[in-house]
């Protein structure tokens, strides 16, 4: 992977990409990710990653009449900072330089991101891994991951599911879904298609962050998309003639 196609990076994982069957941290799948991202960033790729935390709570299903709202998102961001600090480990297995950054400091498992913090380790080749989500309520991860992306100005926001793109229904369901292999911002939030939530795809647009989905059920898909050879579906703000 001589040339990569992006230089910067920031791909968002979602915590049921962790899991493995009933256990919430699947070993096998930590470590080809981790595997993975450190061959991206062995050819020099600066690479940023937010987690989920879905494999250990999500906020959308907690029982809201008992546990407010405000309650259960900060128990998510919780939930994403243990993710985080676990597959820092693992990359840091891997030989990997890594560190946990969140919007408030938890010792000892993240410090306080700032964006002066971040981009001299992003240069210096440490991943850094975002957890916490935006530090407020009401905001999900997805939203974190366009506004970690535009912090540090990456090249491309990577989506990370388990279907290679972006679908006109669910192709688990339907035999005869069709890919989309390029969507606009406009496509995506008119159709309200299940890309990102409307928050982060539009902040994306008004950044001019391209989002590329992609299917990470096999890590080795990452390293195809930062070469190119991957596909995926690209959203950006117009198809190229």
């Amino acid at each position: 992977m001589s040339h990569p196609r992006f230089s910067r990076i920031l791909l968002k994982l979602s915590g049921e990409g962790l899991a493995d069957g009933a256990s919430p941290f699947g070993h096998e799948r930590l470590t080809g990710l981790a595997q993975a991202i450190s061959r991206a960033v062995s050819e020099g790729v600066e690479i940023g990653i937010v987690v989920g935390g879905g494999n250990l709570f999500r906020a959308r299903s907690a029982n809201l009449d008992v546990l407010g709202r405000v309650t259960a998102d900060n128990v998510g961001m919780l939930a994403t900072l243990m993710n985080a600090a676990v597959l820092r480990d693992y990359l840091r297995a891997e030989g990997t330089n890594a560190m946990v950054l969140s919007p408030h400091e938890v010792p000892p498992l993240s410090q306080t991101f700032t964006r002066d913090r971040a981009m001299p380790q992003l240069k210096a080749g440490r991943v850094l891994i975002f957890g916490g989500g935006t530090g407020n309520p009401f905001f999900t991860t997805d939203s974190a991951a366009a506004l970690r992306a535009a912090e540090i100005q990456a090249d491309v926001l990577l989506k990370g599911t388990q279907v290679d793109g972006v679908y006109d229904k669910d192709p688990h369901v339907h035999p005869d879904a069709v890919r989309f292999p390029f969507l606009t911002y406009d496509e995506v939030i008119d159709r309200r298609l299940q890309v990102m939530d409307l928050t982060a795809v539009t902040l994306c647009a008004e950044q001019g962050m391209p989002i590329l989905v992609f299917d990470i059920s096999d890590p080795e898909n990452l390293l195809r998309v930062i070469r190119g050879e991957d596909a995926g579906t690209l959203v950006a703000k117009e198809r190229k003639p």
